[in-house]
C-alpha cells in the first residue's frame, strides 16, 4: 500500500521535517495557515480563536498517552460527530489505525531529543481511491487556552486533534466538517467497502428471521475487521440533537464498538427462555449521554450476570458515553446503520479471498449524444445509455458480487454555496457474450439489478449474478450532473471490469482491404426443447455455438436435460450478409461431442423481430434433414451500427 502513496498538495514530509531541523524552525504550513479561511467560510467560532502549539497548551505533549483508545475522543463545537465517531471505530483497530498514522513513534514528541521536534505531522488517508499522505503543522485553533474542537479526555494527548486538522485540510477547512457520516470518514481512514441499511425500510425490529441474519452479518464483519456506526434519522431540521426519552441523541453518529452473545446466568434462563444474549456496545462521542433502558449501565439485568462475565464484556458503570443494549432494542430504537467492510483480497488468508477490480470514471456533459456521459437515471430513457457503461464477466455458475459506487467528496465546494451530494446508483444489464461495444438501444438486454438512488456519497449492492456477460451502467439521477465516481467491484474471480468506449468497431487501414461492417445483428436464444436423447437416463448435456463469419460464441453446457433454457445472447457486426448465421446444438460428452442440430438465420434488417421457433435441420443447408428439437430465438438486425 505505502508504495502508491501520492503526497497532497505535493508536500513531502520528510523532506519537511528535515529542512525545518537544519533551519532550527518550526514548520508552518502555507497551504493551510493558522487563519480564519482555514477555520469558516460561513459561520464564525464562539469566541476569539487563537493558533497554539501543544507546547504552549501542556508542558509534555504527546500523541498518544497510554495508547490510543475509543475513549480518547471528544466532540468540541464542531458539528462533526461522525467524524469523532469514526475515530472511535479507528481506534479499535490498531491494524488500521497505524495505517492512518504512519511510523507513530517517529512522529512522537522525544524529551531526549527535543532539537528533533519540527512541529509536523502527517496522516494518511484513502482519498478518492489513491492513498494520500497529507502533511500538516502543529498549530490548533484555541479559545481561551483551550482546543475548541477534536480533543482528548487526556490533556497532553493529541492524536485526535491533529489527526482532525490533516482531515479538515482535505476538506479545506474545519466548517466543512460539519455534517456528514461516520461511514464515510471510515472508508477515508481505510479503503473499506461501506453499505447503509435502512433499519426502519428492512422492518428488522418486526420480523425476528430478518434481524437474527443482520446480527450475525454484524457480527461477521466486526470479528474481521470491519467498522459499524449507527444514528437514529431526524424527521425535521429541530429534532438534531433532541434527546429521546431512553436517553439517545437523535441525528447523532453513534459507534458500534462491541458485538456479542452473551451467555446468561441460571436466574435469566427462565425469564428469557435462551441460553444467550444478542447484545451491542455503542459509544457516544460525546463521552457522556447513554442509553437508559435494559442493559444500561445501572440496570438492575446486570446483577443477574456474574463478575467475571461483566469483566469479560468490558463493563463500567460510569457515564463515559459507552453503553450496552439488546439487539433487538437497537433496532427498534435506531434508524440506520454504516456497515464498513473490509473486503480481504489477500491470497494468504483463511478467509473467503475477493477480487478486486477499480477503475475511475466522471460524469461530464456533451452538446453531441454521442460523446455526452450524463444522460440521467433509467427514467430519462432518450439520454441513460448516455452514461458510462462498463461490462463485467461472471465465470462461474453463480457469483456473489460487491458493487460500490462513490462519488468524488463534494465537501471542498461548501464554501461556494455548494457542496452537497447528488443522488447516484446504477443499474445491471446481462447482454451478448461478446459484447465489446457500448449499447445504443435496448432490446433484448436484461435489466437484473438496480442499485437504490440516494444522496450519499456511495451506494452498494450485493447482488447474486448467473454465468455471463454484464454491463454497468452508474448514474446521477438527474441528467446533465458533472462530477467523477469510482467504481469498485468484488468477485469470486476475476471479472475484467472495463469501460466500454467505442460506439462501433473503428475504421482502419485494413478496413480497405479486409472490409468493414455493413450491419450489425444482436441474437438471443431462449431455448432449445425436443432435442434427442442421449444417454440411458433419457437427457442430453445440450449447448450452443453460435457462428457468424469468422466469429463464434458458446454457451454453457445445461446438465441432463432435452429442453434446455439458455437465454444466450451474441452480438456481430457482419462484413458479408449474404453469409448466415449458424446457431448449432451440441450434447456435451467426454470424448467426442455429438451433433444435435442446426438452424441458418439470414438475419437482416427487415427480418421479423419478434421470437420465433425454428425446427432444427442437420447439416447441409436450409433443405437439410430435419433433427429432434427446435429453438427459440429473437433476431435483431441493422444497417446502422449505432442502433443496437
Amino acid at each position: 500500500m505505502f508504495s502508491s502513496v501520492k503526497s497532497f498538495k505535493d508536500q513531502k514530509y520528510h523532506e519537511l521535517k528535515q529542512q525545518c531541523i537544519k533551519q532550527g524552525q518550526l514548520f508552518e504550513d502555507p497551504e493551510f495557515p493558522a487563519s480564519d479561511e482555514s477555520l469558516f467560510y460561513n459561520r464564525y467560532p464562539p469566541g476569539r480563536v487563537e493558533w497554539k502549539r501543544p507546547k504552549e497548551l501542556c508542558e509534555d505533549p504527546h500523541l498518544f498517552v497510554n495508547g490510543i483508545s475509543a475513549h480518547d475522543l471528544h466532540q468540541g463545537k464542531l458539528g462533526n460527530c461522525w467524524f469523532v465517531a469514526a475515530c472511535s471505530c479507528l481506534a479499535l483497530r490498531e491494524n488500521l489505525w497505524q495505517k492512518v498514522i504512519p511510523s507513530f513513534k517517529e512522529q512522537e514528541w522525544d524529551s531526549k531529543r527535543p532539537q528533533k521536534y519540527a512541529g509536523i505531522f502527517h496522516f494518511q488517508f484513502w482519498y478518492f481511491g489513491q492513498w494520500t499522505d497529507v502533511v500538516i503543522d502543529d498549530r490548533l485553533p484555541t479559545i481561551n487556552g483551550e482546543l475548541i474542537y477534536c480533543h482528548s479526555n487526556v490533556e497532553n494527548e493529541f492524536w485526535s486533534a491533529l489527526l482532525e486538522k490533516a482531515y479538515a485540510k482535505l476538506a479545506e477547512s474545519y466548517e466543512a466538517l460539519d455534517g456528514g457520516t461516520a461511514a464515510d470518514a471510515i472508508v477515508d481512514f481505510t479503503g473499506a467497502v461501506a453499505e447503509s441499511i435502512d433499519l426502519v425500510k428492512g422492518k428488522y425490529c418486526e420480523n425476528i428471521s430478518e434481524q437474527m441474519k443482520l446480527f450475525e452479518d454484524l457480527l461477521k464483519v466486526h470479528k474481521r475487521g470491519g467498522l459499524i456506526s449507527c444514528y437514529i434519522t431526524t424527521s425535521s431540521p429541530n429534532d438534531t440533537e433532541v434527546e429521546t426519552e431512553m436517553g439517545l441523541i437523535v441525528g447523532h453518529a453513534y459507534s458500534v464498538t462491541a458485538i456479542q452473545k452473551v451467555r446468561l446466568g441460571e436466574r435469566l434462563l427462565f425469564s428469557f427462555k435462551s441460553e444467550k444474549l444478542f447484545m451491542i456496545r455503542m459509544r457516544n462521542p460525546w463521552g457522556k449521554k447513554e442509553w437508559n433502558g435494559a442493559w444500561s449501565d445501572q440496570s438492575e439485568e446486570w446483577k443477574k450476570v456474574s463478575d467475571s462475565e461483566r469483566k469479560s464484556l468490558g463493563l463500567t458503570v460510569q457515564n463515559d458515553g459507552e453503553f450496552w443494549m439488546t439487539f433487538d432494542d437497537w433496532c427498534q430504537n435506531f434508524t440506520d446503520v454504516d456497515v464498513c467492510r473490509i473486503v480481504n483480497t489477500s491470497y494468504f488468508s483463511i478467509h473467503k479471498t475477493w477480487e478486486k477490480k477499480m477503475v475511475h470514471g466522471a460524469w461530464t456533459k456533451h452538446s453531441e449524444p454521442l460523446k455526452n456521459r450524463s444522460g440521467g437515471c433509467f427514467d430519462y430513457r432518450a439520454t441513460f445509455l448516455q452514461n458510462p457503461q462498463y461490462v463485467f464477466d461472471v465465470k462461474k455458475v453463480e457469483d456473489k458480487v460487491l458493487i460500490s459506487l462513490q462519488q468524488q467528496d463534494q465537501r471542498i465546494y461548501k464554501k461556494d454555496g455548494k457542496g452537497d451530494n447528488f443522488p447516484i446508483g446504477f443499474e445491471i444489464f446481462k447482454v451478448e457474450l461478446n459484447r465489446d461495444y457500448r449499447i445504443h438501444k435496448l432490446q433484448i438486454q436484461e435489466r437484473v439489478a438496480t442499485s437504490i438512488y440516494v444522496n450519499t456519497r456511495t451506494v452498494f449492492l450485493r447482488k447474486l449474478l448467473a454465468r455471463g456477460r454484464y454491463v454497468l451502467i452508474p448514474t446521477t439521477h438527474y441528467p446533465g450532473i458533472v462530477t467523477a465516481f469510482i467504481l469498485r467491484l468484488f468477485t469470486d474471480v476475476p471479472s475484467k471490469l472495463r469501460e466500454l468506449k467505442l460506439d462501433k468497431p473503428k475504421w482502419t487501414c485494413w478496413s480497405i482491404l479486409c472490409g468493414y461492417p455493413r450491419i450489425v445483428t444482436e441474437i438471443k436464444i431462449h431455448s432449445a426443447e425436443g432435442l434427442q436423447r442421449q444417454d440411458r437416463s433419457g437427457g442430453a448435456d445440450p449447448y450452443l455455438i453460435i457462428k457468424c463469419e469468422n466469429q463464434k460464441v458458446r454457451s454453457a453446457v445445461q446438465q441432463d436435460t432435452v429442453s434446455a433454457i439458455f437465454d444466450t445472447q451474441a452480438l456481430f457486426y457482419r462484413k458479408n450478409i449474404k453469409r448466415p448465421i449458424i446457431v448449432q446444438v451440441w450434447n456435451s460428452n467426454v470424448l467426442c461431442d455429438q451433433f444435435l442440430g442446426q438452424v441458418l438465420l439470414a438475419a437482416l434488417p427487415d427480418d421479423p423481430r419478434e421470437p420465433q421457433t425454428l425446427q432444427l435441420r442437420g447439416k447441409g443447408g436450409r433443405e437439410a434433414d430435419e433433427m429432434p428439437g427446435h429453438i427459440t430465438v429473437k433476431v435483431v438486425s441493422s444497417d446502422d451500427l449505432m442502433e443496437l
